[in-house]
């Protein structure tokens, strides 16, 4: 179940952790480009510039995956780029997000209403094996930072409801309303800043560009996890070819495969 794309990648030295939230850890919002694309094309097509559904699907997904991982707002900024390229008078970003959030929430209402009652087992949200990798990283003495472009006060609470911030004793980070005063680049910049951690020590785990991208650029090792939602017990090959696209040393489509992947990170 581990695809080795980088032989020898190793996370001997790795003392700090990176993990990107949805799609890695949490199924909470898993469904969300099937709301976010769609409302997006649908923009596009008002303009009626001749372009068919299917051409505009595959401008919105590549920007759209291009952005994964960044603030939300930033797919909001490409989208409003996207009208004004085709001579539309385009919304504010922000009022693209709270169009989509709006959207989504109809999607995971009941999710997270769930969750608050305690009528549904936080695992079923969790990416199959999450709960085991983060004991077993816990356990070897890595700090542990959660980082994710969805807005903070939202994540923050999703990873409570899903019992997994206490494992996070770096912190716990999402998007803020200034989207410039926070990211995953700054993040690791500022981890690196403190002095107490080199690049080559981040271990990594994503299933988006962004993260992959930023823990590939300081030097780090970096996992894909390329999970085929809902289930996640299959790899999705449009994920896959796109995490090794961005330099992914691992490819998984769970952390069942627990065992397996920390002894190719920390071999004996």
């Amino acid at each position: 179940m581990v695809e080795n794309i980088s032989p020898g990648a190793s996370a001997q030295n790795a003392r700090v952790v990176l993990f990107d939230f949805d799609g890695t850890l949490s199924l909470i919002r898993s469904g969300w480009m099937k709301v976010m694309v769609p409302m997006m094309v649908e923009i596009l097509l008002d303009l009626k510039t001749g372009e068919s559904e299917a051409d505009l699907q595959s401008v919105v997904e590549n920007f759209v995956w291009r952005l994964t991982g960044k603030e939300t707002i930033y797919q909001m900024i490409a989208l409003a780029e996207a009208v004004e390229a085709r001579g539309g008078k385009p919304l504010e970003p922000l009022a693209y997000k709270k169009m989509y959030l709006d959207l989504l929430w109809q999607k995971i209402a009941s999710r997270v209403e769930a969750l608050r009652k305690g009528d549904t087992d936080p695992e079923k949200y969790l990416v199959p094996g999450s709960r085991a990798l983060l004991e077993e990283l816990k356990e070897r003495g890595l700090t542990m930072y959660l980082a994710s472009g969805t807005d903070e006060i939202y994540m923050k609470e999703e990873a409570r409801l899903l019992g997994i911030t206490q494992y996070f004793d770096g912190g716990v980070y999402g998007a803020l309303d200034d989207y410039k005063s926070f990211s995953k680049a700054i993040l690791i910049q500022r981890i690196l800043a403190s002095a107490d951690f080199q690049g080559n020590q981040f271990l990594g785990f994503g299933d988006g560009y962004v993260e992959i991208e930023e823990v590939k650029n300081v030097g780090g090792v970096a996992v894909g996890v390329a999970s085929e939602e809902p289930a996640c017990t299959e790899v999705d090959q449009w994920k896959r070819l796109r995490l090794i696209g961005v330099g992914a040393d691992y490819i998984v489509p769970n952390f069942l495969c627990r065992e397996e992947l920390v002894s190719r990170l920390f071999p004996a």
